[in-house]
């Protein structure tokens, strides 16, 4: 019987072990590590509240140390796109701004898009506007501060 924490904390260490493996962010890593000390803690002592206490301890540990080293160096930055880029620049309404028709298009960067005015005023054909903010391919705009 001596045998059967063993078997558990390794039973535990592979099924956290597969789940980070299954998974694209880290989930399950701290456990798996917490796992592993109980593991060998089995080696040192039969008392099962130490192993308990062993693992929480040990996963708490590297969570708080890996989580966010892993956040910072490993998982993916989010870069602007080329779509985000146009956010906060200025453009030219080539055709007017009509949020009930709908209709509207503007220029910016050399681009077409769909514009939608942001306030829900109309905007004339010819007027500079900010784009303040972007939904799917619809630009949000507003009139340009002179």
């Amino acid at each position: 019987m001596d045998w059967i924490p063993s078997a558990v904390w390794l039973a535990l260490l592979l099924f956290f072990a597969v789940a980070e493996a299954a998974t694209i962010a880290l989930v399950s890593i701290w456990f798996a590590a917490g796992a592993l000390a109980a593991l060998l803690a089995t080696i040192f002592t039969n008392d099962i509240w130490i192993q308990i206490l062993l693992f929480v301890v040990v996963s708490a540990v590297t969570m708080a140390v890996v989580r966010p080293l892993a956040r910072k160096y490993v998982l993916p930055h989010r870069v602007p796109t080329n779509a985000d880029r146009v956010i906060g620049r200025e453009g030219v309404i080539t055709q007017a701004v009509d949020n009930l028709a709908p209709a509207g298009v503007v220029v910016v960067a050399g681009m077409a898009w769909t514009a939608r005015s942001d306030s829900g005023e109309n905007i004339p054909e010819g007027t500079v506007v900010t784009v303040k903010r972007i939904e799917g391919v619809k630009l949000f705009v507003a009139p340009a501060k002179v």
